[in-house]
C-alpha cells in the first residue's frame, strides 16, 4: 500500500503543470520588467547597408519574467487596418509583413541573451533559440541580433534594437 501511494505521489509530481524544477528556477537582474521599442534597425552583412525595416517610430514591447520567461512585440510604423474585421488575404499579407511576435523562455550568459522560441508568428522561429547580445545603461536596453539570415529577405544581417524602460 505505501509503495502504491508513493508512486501515485510521484506520478501526480509528473504530471503536475509545474515541475519542482520549474518552481526553483528563477531570473534575476536588470533586465526584468517591460521595455517599450525605441528604435529597430537592420545593416546588411553584404552591402553594409542600414535600414528601418518597421519605419522611423516603430512600435512594440519587450518583456523579461523572474520566472525566465520573455515576450516580443514588434509592429511597423504606420500599419494600416484592414477595410473591414475580417481582412482579405492581400490585408493578411500586408499585416503579416509589418509584424513579429514571439515568446518563450530566455537564459543569460553574460551580455549574450537567447531567447528560447514557444510560440512565433513565424512558425520557422517556433523551437529555435534567438541570440542576442545586449547591454542596459540605465533605462535603455540595447539588444543586437547576431549574424543571421534576415527573416524578411533571407539576406545576412543583424539589427540593432533599442527599448526604453517602462516604469
Amino acid at each position: 500500500m505505501r509503495r502504491a501511494l508513493i508512486a501515485a505521489a510521484l506520478l501526480s509530481l509528473c504530471w503536475s503543470p509545474c515541475s519542482v524544477a520549474e518552481q526553483s528556477h528563477s531570473c534575476s537582474g536588470p533586465q526584468l520588467g517591460t521595455w517599450r521599442l525605441q528604435s529597430f534597425k537592420t545593416r546588411y552583412l553584404d552591402t553594409g547597408e542600414t535600414t528601418e525595416p518597421f519605419g522611423a517610430h516603430p512600435s512594440g514591447y519587450l518583456s523579461y519574467g523572474p520566472d525566465c520567461r520573455m515576450y516580443a512585440i514588434l509592429a511597423e510604423q504606420k500599419r494600416k487596418p484592414p477595410a473591414a474585421i475580417v481582412p482579405t488575404d492581400a490585408e493578411k499579407i500586408e499585416l503579416f509583413a509589418g509584424f513579429v511576435a514571439y515568446a518563450g523562455t530566455y537564459t543569460i550568459d553574460g551580455n549574450t541573451v537567447t531567447h528560447h522560441v514557444d510560440v512565433s508568428w513565424n512558425e520557422a522561429w517556433t523551437g529555435t533559440g534567438q541570440v542576442r547580445r545586449f547591454r542596459i545603461a540605465g533605462k535603455v536596453l540595447y539588444i543586437e541580433s547576431v549574424p543571421a539570415k534576415n527573416f524578411r529577405d533571407g539576406r545576412l544581417s543583424s539589427s540593432s534594437l533599442v527599448w526604453m524602460k517602462v516604469e
